[in-house]
């Protein structure tokens, strides 16, 4: 058999300009675990509302976000209380104050 030599064409790199834009961080406030549970699996008034914040971020962009899909990443925290420091003093002298 005879083998076939196979000329491919040299591919060609192109460069993409890729542009940083700003992110945009929305402060959802304090929130139910039942808001946040539903908010997981993409549903409930928490969804709704990252999605309505999607949808003002693609009309400010206009033009630009034409033919791209714009990706919510959403960031749940909690907060640890404040350790309070002992006060020595009034642990051995609870009278004197």
């Amino acid at each position: 058999m005879a083998q076939e030599s196979v000329k491919t064409k040299p591919e060609t790199i192109t460069e993409a300009t890729t542009e940083m834009t700003q992110p945009v961080i929305i402060d959802l406030g304090k929130q139910k675990p039942k808001s946040l549970k539903a908010l997981k699996e993409g549903q409930g008034p928490v969804w709704d509302e990252v999605l309505a914040v999607v949808e003002e971020v693609k009309e400010m962009l206009g033009q630009e976000a034409s033919g791209k899909v714009l990706v919510p990443v959403v960031m749940i925290y909690q907060e640890k209380p404040k350790r309070r420091r002992l006060n020595v003093n009034r642990l051995l002298f609870p009278l004197s104050n």
